[in-house]
């Protein structure tokens, strides 16, 4: 099938406007850089680990279909394995945050790791070269990862065969175990180390899951787009939105599982060395943002997707969507900048001028992509005769 030239008129239309996002929001980066760099780097943290958890999402997703399969992955793996592909782009971006260091990281001030006996004790573990090290060996694993997928996935667009499908699979056995322990150190890095003297066991494996739910999000908004053009229009069933609304839905228990276990962990052990970490964020109006989250980022879309006959109506599901997308930075927000002083509740237009521009620069990569290779999810539905083939094995 022929994909409609309208669509690709589209996706380069698109990418067109994604350029000029990036291009203003650059400038408004550097600008925004100069005159309070304080700030500036909260923003940029928060904005890289946005667009960051997306990119990482879209692989992991990929590795989970090739090892369960369904329809959900034949909808949007296109859109995953395009967003996946942005990780070398993600790595660059990366070293713009080294500069920063010092603004975000209080392990970084020698003078105040001098007079801090925790962080003495830690100082084997949070130290630059270190913090460095690991950073390039997270990026080494997620390239690597990456590449073989993507180069098995070329093969098998060519010459779709069992073969092909068992070395997917048996890539990303290893990879998803290997993904969540590098994901978890990347998570504890970044993030948890901005309050240093705070501890946290489930810290990653929250992070993961929220990476598959704002990549489930964002997939159901893409399919939702591509399928208003020809021949994505009958390729994007009912069934594939309800799949995707049902995986979208677990990911969210989870998520309310893996936060509601972490803080009932801690509360009930009242150790001075964990409460402060949540005493900044229900204290100084950050209260409202932790009560707005229990409240609009679980119980109101739990019983939304309770629904099944909203999963399967794509054009009201892709709001829900939307709606996740916009929660999961008001969740990243609370987790990232009540880290910092003044610890009362504050917007500053610097929080949010990087997460635009990385935006940008996100999309604009993502739709190059997308015209790199053919968007059909699979040639004639080859994949699910291979595959098809193998369960009979």
């Amino acid at each position: 099938m022929n994909i409609s030239e309208t669509l690709r008129a589209k996706i380069a239309s698109n990418q067109k406007l994604a350029v000029g996002v990036a291009v203003v929001g650059t400038l408004a980066c550097i600008g925004a850089a100069v005159t309070n760099p304080v700030m500036f780097y909260r923003g940029y943290l928060l904005g890289f680990m946005f667009w960051m958890n997306l990119t990482l999402g879209c692989l992991g997703l990929v590795m989970m279909h090739n090892l369960t399969g369904g329809d959900w992955g034949h909808v949007s793996r296109r859109f995953l394995e395009a967003g996946m592909r942005i990780l070398p782009l993600m790595a660059l971006l990366f070293l713009l945050l080294i500069p920063g260091m010092p603004y975000l990281y209080e392990w970084t001030n020698a003078e105040h790791v001098a007079h801090d006996h925790i962080l003495q004790q830690k100082a084997f573990y949070l130290n630059t070269p270190a913090f460095l090290l690991r950073a390039a060996l997270y990026f080494t694993f997620w390239l690597v990862w990456m590449w073989m997928l993507n180069k098995r996935s070329q093969d098998f667009e060519k010459t779709p065969n069992l073969e092909i499908v068992k070395k997917l699979e048996n890539i990303s056995g290893p990879g998803a175990v290997l993904f969540f322990l590098i994901t978890t150190g990347a998570s504890i890095d970044w993030v948890m180390s901005l309050e240093p003297q705070w501890y946290s066991s489930i810290y990653g494996a929250l992070f993961v899951v929220c990476q598959g739910l704002v990549t489930l999000a964002f997939a159901i908004v893409m399919a939702k787009w591509f399928s208003n053009y020809e021949p994505f229009t009958e390729l994007n069933t009912p069934k594939a939105f309800h799949d995707l609304g049902k995986l979208m839905y677990g990911f969210l228990i989870l998520w309310a599982y893996a936060a509601f276990s972490q803080f009932l962990i801690i509360w009930s052990a009242n150790l001075p060395e964990e409460i402060p970490w949540y005493l900044h964020r229900i204290r100084n109006g950050w209260q409202v943002i932790g009560i707005g989250l229990m409240i609009f980022h679980f119980f109101v879309p739990l019983f939304i997707l309770l629904s099944q006959r909203l999963k399967q109506k794509k054009h009201l599901l892709v709001w829900v969507a939307v709606y996740m997308l916009v929660m999961r930075f008001v969740d990243l927000f609370w987790h990232i900048i009540p880290a910092f002083p003044p610890y009362t509740f504050h917007l500053h237009v610097f929080y949010f001028i990087p997460v635009l521009a990385i935006g940008g620069v996100w999309f604009a990569a993502f739709f190059w992509f997308l015209q790199g290779r053919s968007l059909l999810p699979l040639p004639d539905n080859s994949y699910e005769a291979v595959t098809g083939e193998l369960e009979h094995v």
